[in-house]
């Protein structure tokens, strides 16, 4: 309670401009380990994209909540900035002359602030893109071994069909029948595949 009291007093027997520059000085400096935390989640989310490619979906989650800190941030320190250094210029008309280097300090961390978030928004834009590149990529892959299985099973289909019309034709009802088709299918497969690794597809 004593340290309280002395603080009070230390405060206000300097006057309002210095208790203002208090003020705003601890404001100012809180925002830093703030600040610190977004860029340790930026980092976390960079590392994720290096080591893990395969969880890229479950990042964007994670790069959306982060986005929007860094847009909430800067939209609280935005407005900050021209009423900052309007007071800055005004400072003399209502305070001491020596506190005018006071409150370019609190411009000073301002812009830095400011300063750190545009870094991180371009951090974070990167971020996204990288993750969005990932992820189609991911998807390219997966649609194309689906491609290949629907050309590789596309002739199967076609002799299966035709091997199973209701006509007769020679060897019909014959077991030498049944394993020629099967025969049949089985070179179309590795005559095709053959085919996909000799063009460099596989």
């Amino acid at each position: 309670m004593y340290e309280n009291e002395e603080l009070r007093h230390q405060l206000f027997s300097r006057g309002s401009g210095r208790l203002l520059y208090e003020i705003l000085d601890d404001l100012y400096d809180y925002c830093f380990p703030i600040l610190d935390k977004i860029g340790f989640k930026l980092e976390q989310i960079d590392e994720a994209i290096s080591d893990e490619s395969e969880r890229a979906k479950e990042l964007v989650t994670d790069i959306h909540k982060a986005k929007q800190e860094i847009i909430s941030y800067r939209k609280i320190i935005k407005p900050q900035r021209p009423t900052l250094r309007h007071l800055e210029r005004q400072v003399e008309r209502f305070l001491p002359e020596e506190l005018e280097l006071y409150f370019d300090d609190i411009v000073d961390a301002s812009e830095r602030i400011w300063d750190v978030l545009d870094n991180y928004k371009e951090v974070i834009e990167a971020l996204e893109t990288t993750n969005e590149s990932l992820i189609t990529h991911q998807q390219n892959d997966i649609l194309y071994i689906l491609t290949v299985f629907i050309v590789v099973l596309t002739p199967l289909t076609f002799i299966t069909g035709f091997f199973g019309m209701n006509v007769d034709f020679p060897g019909f009802n014959s077991q030498a029948d049944f394993y020629a088709s099967i025969a049949l299918m089985v070179v179309t497969i590795v005559a095709m595949l053959g085919f996909f690794r000799w063009r460099k597809w596989l």
